[in-house]
């Protein structure tokens, strides 16, 4: 007697059964979406915000420890955030401003925090996202503040220091970058366009692989793949997306020093756009603050951290150019100021700062 083997279903069968669960999935996705904008009737009347990204943090995470696969953590996120955009979008689609133009890595950032249903607003610098969101042009913008092998953005840090947008979310992103060209071959570049923070992160492939090429700073990456486009001796260091847009072949792919390049990104807003979040259960708050010239002053402000049991999780300097040779210290701290160990900390913080700033309290990033 031999064990009956269950038939297996042939591709047809297969390709039908998914069609009848996509229908199913679209339904529900329109009951959502009908929810979506009964939420919205409702926040309208109220005055409160469509976007809640503590909210949307909670979701995904709840639903990424409640999979079961094959689905990855990451793929639901994904999919999630996307479902969200689009039922969000209902009730306002949210103007977003970043560096551009179309192809750069914050705009990468962008659809990855927001999803891909958002009004997109290129800006030619950083100074121009700043004020976007500040004078209502954008309802939020997206910055890069940091690089895990290059340190800050210092550009991004200081003007933090006398704006009046807050923190409401990060993004951080894996960075691979690729050398674009009009010619699918690297002979005759005789120079290569990037912002400088990609230029330096690629220094060690370009001092191997393109000695001889000139070095040019551009506004973005994406920029320098537009100046590639336009003459075949030039080259650039930019995104797929960025070589799509402008019609260039990727010449070389991921050639950053660092094979794990990540750069963190804030997203900003005015509080009246959106107030400090409340708790996800996973909370960073950014500060700047600046301590007295005295022996021991900088010491002085890390102890009460300490004494609350609050966790430091970046600490970065800047001079503050009042010639005096004072510093601002940029300051990420685990945790949320509802929790009372936060909130001491904070305040006892406060009472050693000659200047204290909170930039934002927002959900950690994935």
């Amino acid at each position: 007697m031999t064990d009956e083997v269950p038939d297996k279903k042939t591709l047809a069968e297969l390709r039908t059964g998914i069609d009848a669960v996509d229908r199913e999935l679209l339904a529900l996705l329109n009951r959502r979406a009908a929810f979506a904008n009964e939420v919205g009737e409702i926040k309208r009347a109220e005055g409160s915000p469509v976007f809640r990204p503590e909210r949307e943090a909670q979701v995904i995470h709840g639903l990424q420890s409640a999979n079961q696969g094959p689905l990855k953590g990451g793929n639901v996120a994904s999919i999630w955030r996307e479902i969200m955009s689009a039922c969000r979008a209902l009730e306002a689609p949210q103007r977003v401003a970043y560096l551009g133009p179309a192809g750069t890595f914050s705009e990468q950032a962008a659809v990855q925090f927001f999803g891909a249903s958002i009004e997109h607003l290129p800006c030619a610098n950083f100074d121009e996202v700043f004020h976007a969101a500040t004078s209502g042009a954008a309802d939020f913008g997206v910055v890069p503040v940091e690089n895990n092998t290059e340190g800050v953005v210092t550009r991004s840090l200081d003007l933090f220091l006398n704006s009046p947008l807050h923190i409401v979310g990060e993004v951080s992103l894996l960075v691979r970058h690729h050398l674009l060209r009009q010619s699918p071959s690297s002979e005759g570049i005789e120079a290569v366009y990037a912002h400088p923070q990609a230029l330096a992160q690629c220094q060690g492939w370009l001092s191997a692989h393109l000695p001889k090429a000139e070095r040019r700073a551009a506004a973005s990456n994406a920029e320098g793949a537009r100046l590639a486009a336009t003459d075949a001796a030039w080259a650039a260091i930019a995104s797929e997306r960025a070589a799509s847009e402008f019609g260039l072949h990727v010449v070389a792919h991921a050639i950053q020093d660092d094979a794990f390049n990540r750069t963190r990104f804030a997203v900003i807003c005015l509080p009246q756009t959106l107030p400090a979040p409340e708790s996800s259960g996973r909370d960073s708050v950014s500060l700047i603050v600046s301590v007295p010239n005295k022996p021991g002053a900088v010491h002085d402000i890390l102890v009460p951290l300490k004494q609350h049991g609050v966790s430091m999780t970046r600490f970065e300097s800047r001079p503050a150019r009042s010639g005096q040779w004072e510093y601002f210290f940029y300051i990420d701290l685990q945790g949320h100021p509802s929790r009372p160990n936060v909130a001491a900390a904070l305040k006892d913080l406060q009472s050693l700062c000659a200047f204290y700033k909170v930039l934002g309290t927002y959900p950690v990033g994935d």
